[in-house]
Formats: C-alpha cells, structure tokens, sequence
C-alpha cells in the first residue's frame, strides 16, 4: 500500500539540470520547481517538498540563493519567491562520483508563502513501476554539451517540460553495466528525449507525485539506449520526514 506523504508547515501529514527535445510547460504548472543560483549562474533545479525545505541531488552542494514561481528566469516576474538556503543536509551515504544515493535536503531561512505558483509537492513510498509515463521540468541546457566540445549550449528562455517512460530495473542495468544502483531508476524516450545540464536535482513527477530527482547520465544527452539516471525517491522518504523534522 502507498502512503503519500505531505509536509505540513513544521510537521509531516501522513496520507493514505537537462530537457532536451522537450516543450515549454504551461505556465506555473509545476509550481514545486525551483532554481539554485551562484551568483547570477543557473547552478541546479530543486524541489519545494515542504514551505520551508526544498530536495535537490547532494552533488548539487554549494552555496546558493533560491527563485521560485518562476517560468523564465529572464525578466521581472511577479508571482517570484526570492529564498536564501541556509542549511543543507546531503544523505550520510552519498558517494561520489557515482552519484549513488544522491540526495539532499535545503533548509530555506524563510519558509515559502503558498500561492498558485509556489506549492510544495508530496512523495510517495510506493516506487513507479515500469512503462509510466512521468514528467521532467526543468531549466538546463535544450541542447546537449558534446563531450570535448568548445561550442556554447542552448539554454532556454521558459521552463521546459518533457514527458518520460520509466524503464525496467533490467533495462537501465543493460544501458549502463555494473553502474546503476538500488538507488536509481532510469527514465528516457525513444524519440531521443532526456533532461540534461542544468537540471540536475529538479523533479520527476508521475502520477502527481514526485519520485526522482535528475541526478546524471551520458553526455551527449538524449541518446537512444542511454536514459536519464534519477535518485529513487520512494526509499528515501523515511530519512526525508525525519531529516524535516529534527531540524
């Protein structure tokens, strides 16, 4: 049985960075999307799980100011949320470079104010199975950086959307031997669809709920066979309730 699970604004509720070929997402439909910067430099997506705590991928660790109820970066928008991350907890057993359980939850220093276009998500406990269709957003690179490669990437004006099937276990393993994880899940498309720089740590959503994060994949991006890599969000939602909890 699934339990979805919905942060309230100090205590969980129990209930019952890399778009490549994607389109633009209809206004404010992802309202949970956010963007960490350094500096003025687009560095991660990120999710509002919570008015206060915002999940990421912990390779995204640095420094960072937060903007959401955003749809393009560019310009004066009013629905934005300006945030300032103050505390960062990575999963204790995130490794590098494999990315392995790649996960961390931001504390931000004000919590959100809820609105149509800042609304936190829930998670759920149970994992997405095979062939759902799910969705990625996010505001890195349309193009793919190509390796050794001095020619300057696209990135887009709006946040892009992009529909994705969840791959079998036995898939994402044959797309990379010997290099996925209990941890992972592998989700891409045939068409040659695929998040990419950029993007890492925003959300995969199906069903409504989030299960991923963008964590990594091949460079080209959005290459037959090769599929996105995202952190499995359902086996973390224990450490995620209790890490909002005790801080």
């Amino acid at each position: 049985q699934c339990v979805s699970v919905v942060f309230a604004v100090s205590i969980p509720i129990f209930q019952g960075t890399r778009i490549v070929n994607g389109t633009e997402c209809p206004r404010h439909s992802q309202p949970w999307q956010a963007a960490l910067f350094l500096g003025q430099r687009l560095y991660c997506g990120a999710v509002l799980v919570h008015r206060q705590w915002l999940l990421t991928a912990a390779h995204c660790r640095n420094s960072y100011l937060v903007r959401l109820g955003r749809h393009s970066l560019q310009g004066v928008e009013l629905t934005t949320q300006l945030r300032k991350g103050i505390l960062s907890f990575p999963h204790p057993k995130y490794s590098h470079p494999k990315h392995d359980n790649d996960l961390m939850l931001i504390k931000l220093g004000q919590p959100v104010q809820p609105t149509a276009s800042v609304k936190p998500i829930s998670l759920s406990s149970c994992c997405p199975r095979a062939g759902a269709r799910c969705l990625v957003s996010g505001w890195g690179t349309t193009s793919s950086p190509q390796e050794f490669s001095t020619r300057p990437v696209n990135y887009p004006k709006a946040l892009q959307c992009v529909n994705l099937t969840i791959l079998s276990e036995q898939a994402c393993q044959a797309a990379y031997p010997g290099e996925i994880t209990d941890s992972m899940l592998c989700a891409g498309d045939r068409a040659g669809k695929d998040s990419c720089q950029g993007d890492s740590g925003g959300p995969l959503v199906c069903d409504g709920t989030l299960q991923g994060l963008v964590s990594w994949g091949d460079v080209p991006c959005a290459q037959p066979n090769h599929p996105g890599v995202y952190t499995k969000l359902c086996l973390f939602t224990k450490w995620i309730q209790d890490t909002i909890k005790s801080h």
